[in-house]
């Protein structure tokens, strides 16, 4: 698992093929890129810890704020515990087997997202429907972390500031 910070994501889609670059990557990332990577090494994280990935992910940089949405992370075995257990019992124990995964993954995912922002994470928090299968993590970072526009808005803006005049 450790190797997984050390690899360069640029990648989106969760378990699509990674292409490896042997160019150098520019020093500062788009803000698109940053949650990127962030969506492919949660994904993996789950493929990893729970057998299988989300069915969909999206990850959302805001200022200093990372708000990483899972849906679809309920496995077959966990969504029949939840409805064969006592009213209450089998969300709880879910519950707790979910933040006790996301506790012992905890300096992982920190490292990961320190990697890929430059900016260390202050906190985390963590919560998980049972009705819905729908997962979100919330990373609180010490400060917005840098990113540059992508090549794509800096030709858009270009084409609208000169269309204005």
């Amino acid at each position: 698992m450790t190797q997984l910070i050390s690899q360069r994501v640029g990648y989106r889609a969760c378990g699509s093929a990674r292409v490896q670059r042997d160019v150098p990557e520019l020093p500062i990332k788009t803000q698109g890129e940053i949650e990127s990577a962030i969506c492919e090494f949660i994904c993996r994280l789950q493929q990893e810890y729970m057998g299988r990935g989300p069915k969909n992910i999206r990850a959302h940089l805001i200022g200093d704020l990372l708000v990483v949405r899972l849906l679809g992370v309920l496995t077959a075995s966990e969504q029949q515990m939840v409805k064969s257990l006592p009213t209450g019992k089998g969300r709880d124990l879910l519950k707790q087997v979910r933040i006790h995964l996301i506790e012992s993954s905890r300096p992982l995912m920190e490292a990961m997202v320190h990697e890929v922002t430059g900016v260390k994470v202050v906190s985390l928090h963590h919560d998980i429907s049972t009705v819905t299968g729908e997962e979100v993590v919330l990373f609180t970072l010490t400060e917005s972390p840098e990113y540059r526009q992508p090549k794509n808005d800096r030709a858009l803006s270009r084409v609208g500031s000169s269309s204005s005049s």
